[in-house]
C-alpha cells in the first residue's frame, strides 16, 4: 500500500511542469496578443487626433517577454507610468510607460500649445492633461477589446506617476526579475513627435486575455433550427395521426343503429335556405382631418443660431468678462433657424419693439433638410 503512495519529492516533480507552464507564454499566445494590441491600440489614433489636433499614427505593436531589470538596463531615463485597472469584464491591471519629454509634448498640445514648450516641469495641471489623453486612448482601446470579447469592459481613471527606471523600483507592480509581457508600439504625432509607448502586464493576465478570445472561437455551433423544426413538425403529424386513429376506433365500438340515428337527426335538423346578400348603397366618402392634426399641438423648440466657433481648453480657461469670442459668420450673413436642433430655414435678425426677432428669408428644400438630418 505504501509503495503506491507518492513522496513529496515526486509530487513536486510532477507539478513543477504545471506551475512553470502557468508562468510561461507560447509563441501562439504572443501572436494573439499582438493582434489584440494591433486592433485595440490602433483605434486610439482617431481619438488622439481629436485631442491633439494633429495627425496621429500608431504602428503595429511588438510583443516580447522581458523583466524590469532588463528594462532598466535598456531605458535608464525618466518615464511617466500610467496604471490602468479594469473594473468590469476583466480582472487586473496593466502599466503603460512613456518618456517624460514626450509626455511634456502631449501636455503642451492638450493645453493648446504647438508641442514645443517642453522646458517646463510636469506640474499637476500638465500631468492631468497627459492623464486625460491616456484615459481617452485606453478608453478607446477598452471599447475595441469589449467588441472583440463580446462583453462589457470598463477601466478606472488612470493613475500617473513619475519614475526613473535606473533608480526607482516597480515593486508594487512587478518583481525585479519577474518575466512580464511587453507590448511596444511607436506613436507619431504630426512631424514633431516620435515616441515609443510600452504596455506592461503580468503573464497570467495576458494568458487570461488570450484564453477568453480562444473560448469565443471554440464556442459550439448553434443548433440546426431547420432540422429541429422538421423534427417538431414530424412529431406533431404523428400525434395527429394517432388522435385520428383513436377516434376511428371509438366509432367502430359504438352500435351501428346509434350511428344511423345520429345521422337521421342531423339531416332532420338541417334547414337549407337561399343565400341572401346584404345590399350596400354607395355613400360619399367623408375625408376626415389629416393625421397631421393629431400632432399639431406638440411643442417644438425653435432656436436661432448666430454662429459657432471652437476653442481649446486653455482658451476656455482664459475667458473673462470683456473677452470677445469671434464666430464663424460675417456680419450681415443670414442666421440659422433650427427646430429641435435641425436646420430648417435661414433668416435675418430684426428688432420688434424691445425684443429681437427673426425674419424668414429662405426655407430649406427637402433635399437640404435630409442632409441636415444626417
Amino acid at each position: 500500500m505504501d509503495e503506491q503512495l507518492l513522496s513529496s519529492e515526486e509530487i513536486r516533480a510532477l507539478t513543477k511542469g504545471l506551475l512553470e507552464s502557468e508562468n510561461q507564454i507560447t509563441k501562439e499566445e504572443i501572436d494573439t496578443l499582438g493582434e489584440i494590441g494591433n486592433i485595440s491600440i490602433g483605434t486610439s489614433a482617431t481619438t488622439l487626433y481629436s485631442l491633439l489636433r494633429n495627425k496621429v499614427t500608431i504602428t503595429t505593436p511588438k510583443v516580447f517577454i522581458t523583466s524590469i531589470q532588463k528594462l532598466k538596463e535598456a531605458h535608464p531615463i525618466p518615464f511617466i507610468s500610467v496604471e490602468v485597472s479594469y473594473t468590469k469584464g476583466l480582472s487586473g491591471s496593466n502599466l503603460m510607460i512613456i518618456k517624460e519629454n514626450d509626455a511634456k509634448v502631449i501636455a503642451d498640445l492638450m493645453m493648446g500649445g504647438d508641442g514645443s514648450n517642453t522646458d517646463v516641469e510636469l506640474d499637476d495641471m500638465r500631468m492631468s492633461a497627459v492623464g486625460e489623453a491616456m484615459n481617452q486612448m485606453m478608453g478607446s482601446a477598452a471599447t475595441s477589446l469589449s467588441t472583440m470579447l463580446k462583453k462589457d469592459i470598463n477601466i478606472s481613471p488612470p493613475r500617473l506617476t513619475k519614475i526613473n527606471l535606473a533608480t526607482d523600483s516597480l515593486k508594487g507592480y512587478f518583481d525585479e526579475f519577474e518575466d512580464i509581457v511587453t507590448i511596444s508600439f511607436n506613436m507619431e504625432v504630426g512631424d514633431f513627435l516620435k515616441t515609443e509607448i510600452m504596455q506592461l502586464m503580468q503573464i497570467p493576465f495576458a494568458k487570461n486575455l488570450v484564453q477568453q478570445l480562444y473560448a469565443l472561437s471554440t464556442t459550439p455551433d448553434q443548433p440546426d433550427f431547420e432540422a429541429e423544426s422538421s423534427r417538431l413538425n414530424e412529431e406533431k403529424e404523428q400525434k395527429s395521426v394517432q388522435i385520428a386513429q383513436e377516434r376511428k376506433d371509438m366509432l367502430k365500438k359504438e352500435p351501428e343503429k346509434n350511428l344511423q340515428a345520429t345521422a337521421n337527426n342531423a339531416t332532420a335538423n338541417v334547414q337549407v335556405k337561399p343565400v341572401q346578400f346584404q345590399h350596400f348603397e354607395e355613400e360619399p366618402m367623408h375625408t376626415s382631418g389629416s393625421s397631421l392634426d393629431l400632432i399639431l399641438d406638440v411643442p417644438l423648440e425653435v432656436t436661432v443660431e448666430l454662429g459657432r466657433t471652437s476653442k481649446t481648453i486653455k482658451e476656455i480657461l482664459d475667458i473673462s468678462p470683456g473677452t470677445i469670442v469671434e464666430l464663424d459668420k460675417m456680419a450681415g450673413e443670414p442666421v440659422d433657424i433650427l427646430v429641435n436642433g435641425k436646420l430648417v430655414a435661414k433668416g435675418e435678425v430684426v428688432v420688434i419693439d424691445e425684443n429681437f426677432g427673426v425674419r424668414i428669408t429662405e426655407i430649406l428644400n427637402s433635399i437640404d433638410r435630409v442632409k441636415s438630418l444626417q
